[in-house]
C-alpha cells in the first residue's frame, strides 16, 4: 500500500506527496502529459529532443547539474510515445534545491541558438549511432509505421526520420515548449523523508506563481481495426535474420491489458515460459526469443521478436511460433502455470514499493491515467484473471488479420534464399 496526501495548484499543477520515513532521501519527479504521440508528423522526435535541452540550463541556471551535484542529488529523465519524465534524487534535507530547479525550467527554460544546436547535434547523433548504423537498429522506424496506418504511435520516439531534428527552428521549438510544458500538463510527486504541510509551502512557494498555461486537449487519429495481414522483408547488414511479429493489443488503461499482460509473460517470462522452453530450449528452433507489450496508454502492440538458429528457416520459425499461439487460443491455461505467472507478477509489484523513485514515478503514472489511488489495487486486478479471460485475449490478438511482420534477413543468407529460387 502506497500512502500519499494530494492537492493541486491554482494554476492546475497536481500535486501528490508521499512521506516515507524509512529513508533520508528524497525524491521530486515531474511528469509531463507529453510524448511523441503528440508531435506533428512532420516535426517528430520534439518529445525526446526537450528531454535533452531542458537540461541545457534555464535563463537563471546556466547549467543545471551543478547546483544539485553541489547538494549530493542526482537527476535523469525519460521520453515514450505518452510521456515525458523527469526526476531527481537527493537528501531530504537538500530538497529546496529540486524544488527550485524545476520550477525555474517550467517557467524560464533557456531558449538559446546555441544550446538548440547543442542538443540538437546531440539528438542527431543518437539517431545516427543507436537507429541507423547499428544492426537492427532502425526496426521500429520500420515496424511502426507498418503496424499503425493513422495513429501517432506510428513513429518512434526518436522521431521519424532524422531531418525532423536536423531541420528543428527554434521558432517550433519555443512553440512547442509553450503548448506542454506547463503546470497544467504537469504532475508532480514528492516522496521520501519529508512532511505533507512543509512540502505544500514550498511547491506553493516555488510553482505557484507559474502561470497555468493553456490547457492542452488531446485529439488523435485512432487505429482502425486492421483487416489484413501485413509484411515486409528487409535485407540488411545484420548477423542473423530476425523475425518480427507484432499485433495490435489493448492499450494500457484498458480492462483487456491485464489478461494480455498475464499472456505475454505465460508466453515469455523466464525460463520456463513457453516460447523459451519449447522454441529456444527443446527444438532449438531460435537462437534468442522473447515477447512483450509496448504498453502504451492507447491501443498497443504485442510484439513477438526472435533469431532463428542458422540453419532454421523464416517460413518454419513462423510456423513455429504459430503452433505456441495456437495452442493459448484452444487449450486453457492450466492453474498451476497461471498461478506461477500471477505470483512472478505480485512480486514485481511488491519490490516496486520498495523504491522510493519506483514509487514515485508509479504514482504520478497512474494519476495521470486518472486517479494514484489505483496503483494500490494493481496487484487485485492480476491476481482476479481468470485462465477463460487469457483465452479469450488470445483468441482476440492472435488472429492472422491482424498482424504486422517484419522480417530481417542477413544479406548472406539472403543471397542463399534467391540462388536457390
Amino acid at each position: 500500500m502506497v500512502r500519499f496526501n494530494r492537492f493541486t495548484l491554482s494554476n492546475g499543477l497536481k500535486v501528490l506527496i508521499h512521506e516515507d520515513k524509512t529513508t533520508p532521501m528524497a525524491v521530486v519527479n515531474v511528469l509531463y502529459d507529453v510524448g511523441a504521440r503528440d508531435e506533428h508528423p512532420e516535426q517528430t522526435g520534439f518529445a525526446h529532443l526537450f528531454e535533452h535541452l531542458m537540461f541545457g540550463g534555464s535563463e537563471n541556471i546556466p547549467v543545471y547539474d551543478e547546483p544539485l551535484q553541489r547538494v549530493g542529488g542526482e537527476n535523469n529523465a525519460f521520453t515514450s510515445n505518452d510521456i515525458t519524465n523527469y526526476y531527481i534524487t537527493l537528501p531530504a534535507i537538500n530538497i529546496e534545491t529540486a524544488f527550485w530547479l524545476e520550477s525555474d525550467r517550467m517557467l524560464n527554460l533557456a531558449f538559446s541558438e546555441k544550446s538548440l544546436d547543442v542538443q540538437r547535434n546531440v539528438v542527431s547523433e543518437e539517431f545516427k549511432q543507436r537507429y541507423l548504423n547499428q544492426p537492427y537498429g532502425d526496426v521500429w522506424l520500420k515496424l511502426r509505421p507498418l503496424v499503425y496506418k493513422k495513429h501517432p504511435y506510428q513513429w518512434a520516439t526518436i522521431g521519424k526520420a532524422l531531418s525532423h531534428i536536423e531541420n528543428a527552428k527554434i521558432e517550433d521549438v519555443k512553440a512547442f515548449f509553450k503548448k506542454h510544458y506547463n503546470p497544467q500538463n504537469a504532475i508532480l510527486v514528492v516522496g521520501g523523508d519529508v512532511d505533507t504541510q512543509e512540502v505544500i509551502a514550498q511547491v506553493e512557494k516555488w510553482f505557484g506563481p507559474i502561470p497555468a498555461g493553456e490547457k492542452y486537449l488531446r485529439n488523435l487519429p485512432q487505429e482502425p481495426e486492421q483487416s489484413e495481414e501485413r509484411r515486409e522483408t528487409v535485407v540488411a547488414k545484420v548477423p542473423l535474420n530476425s523475425l518480427y511479429m507484432a499485433f495490435h493489443a489493448p492499450g494500457r488503461t484498458e480492462a483487456d491489458s491485464y489478461p494480455a499482460e498475464l499472456l505475454v509473460d505465460i508466453l515469455s517470462r523466464g525460463n520456463s515460459s513457453r516460447i523459451y522452453k519449447t522454441l529456444l530450449k527443446e527444438k532449438q528452433l531460435f537462437s534468442e526469443i522473447h515477447a512483450h507489450l509496448s504498453g502504451s496508454l492507447d491501443a498497443g502492440m504485442l510484439i513477438i521478436e526472435g533469431k532463428p538458429t542458422e540453419n532454421i528457416g523464416i517460413e518454419q520459425a513462423e510456423a513455429a511460433v504459430w503452433e505456441e499461439l495456437d495452442k493459448l487460443k484452444n487449450e486453457p491455461v492450466p492453474e498451476a502455470e497461471l498461478m506461477k505467472v500471477k505470483n512472478k507478477t505480485e512480486s514485481t509489484m511488491v519490490f516496486a514499493e520498495m523504491s522510493l523513485l519506483e514509487k514515485a514515478m508509479n504514482l504520478a503514472y497512474f494519476e495521470l491515467m486518472g486517479d494514484a489511488e489505483n496503483l494500490n489495487h494493481e496487484t487485485e486486478k492480476y491476481l482476479a484473471i481468470t485462465s477463460e479471460e487469457i483465452r479469450d485475449q488470445a483468441q482476440k490478438i492472435f488472429r492472422r488479420e491482424n498482424l504486422s511482420t517484419l522480417v530481417y534477413l542477413a544479406e548472406e543468407a539472403a543471397e542463399t534464399v534467391y540462388l536457390s529460387l
